[in-house]
């Protein structure tokens, strides 16, 4: 056999064994990687080469040598499950960069990073000032994760008592044209609903490339053409202006009537539909 076609077959044979050892690592191996598992990697890597371009010894050795190497990974990982100090030697700990404002100098040192360094890492997490840092972490992992002081961070509804609704995840009903049946089906729709909304946007389906449905039923959809602008869907702002509407409505009635019981009636009605109206904003108005 030439040895350029052994070569192309070991390849092959390499590429097979490599992908099916690492899916047996698991997620992990191509993610988070420890210092041992970054060891593991680069050598796996190295020796799936040599399988391949290395005619001259026995494909089987380098075989047998990649699976020692992930058994002894797997045994690793596994141990790391059930004791801490080996997740500990193995991983090393987590280590505080900066606490309550000020740099800890010394664990700086440790982890051998510069002033720069830090900067940069805590610009990528949108932190520019080290004194408006809480608490500032290098994970075993290398990355460094940032809790800003309270006056620092971002304002949330929290931060105002606003409630806001629950959401669950968008459904892609329509891919490349197609109506997808089980996420439409998620939504306890159906075909007749998105032919339907189409029609109301003015769109064929043929032109979709993508369509969502978010949780509260409105589709929104992406087309081949960007030159065609969808309008937005309005049915929430419409709900929430016909609600303000008939609140108003209520309250002119009371205005308008003379009889005591009548202008009591619809005061309260008019008090009753603000609160349903104070808790259906934060849904209808986002």
């Amino acid at each position: 056999m030439p040895e350029w076609v052994e070569v192309i077959i070991r390849t092959l044979a390499s590429i097979v064994v490599l992908f099916g050892l690492t899916k047996l690592l698991g997620k992990r191996q191509i993610s988070q990687l420890s210092f041992f598992e970054y060891i593991t990697g680069i050598t796996i890597g190295d020796l799936a080469a040599a399988i391949s371009l290395n005619v001259k010894e026995a494909w089987y050795l380098g075989v047998i040598s990649l699976t020692v190497w992930v058994l002894v990974s797997l045994g690793i990982e596994f141990l790391q499950l059930k004791s801490k100090k080996a997740r500990d030697f193995l991983d090393s700990k987590s280590t505080v960069l900066i606490k309550d404002g000020k740099v800890m100098d010394d664990n700086l040192k440790k982890e051998r990073l510069t002033n720069e360094e830090l900067m940069q890492l805590l610009r990528s997490k949108n932190a520019f000032k080290a004194a408006e840092v809480e608490f500032a972490v290098m994970e075993p992992n290398g990355e460094i994760n940032v809790l800003l002081k309270k006056e620092n961070q971002p304002l949330t509804p929290t931060h105002l008592g606003i409630k806001v609704g629950p959401e669950s995840e968008p459904q892609a009903v329509i891919l490349d044209g197609k109506i997808m049946d089980e996420p439409l089906a998620t939504r306890g729709l159906n075909r007749r609903w998105i032919h339907a909304e189409l029609e109301k946007l003015g769109v064929s389906l043929d032109n979709v490339f993508l369509g969502q449905v978010d949780a509260y039923g409105q589709l929104y959809v992406d087309l081949y053409d960007d030159q065609i602008k969808v309008p937005q869907p309005q049915q929430k702002a419409m709900l929430f202006a016909e609600l303000k509407k008939c609140q108003a409505d209520l309250e002119m009635f009371g205005l308008s009537t003379d009889r005591l019981d009548a202008k009591t009636l619809y005061g309260q009605c008019a008090t009753r539909l603000e609160q349903v109206i104070d808790d259906v904003k934060p849904l209808l108005t986002r």
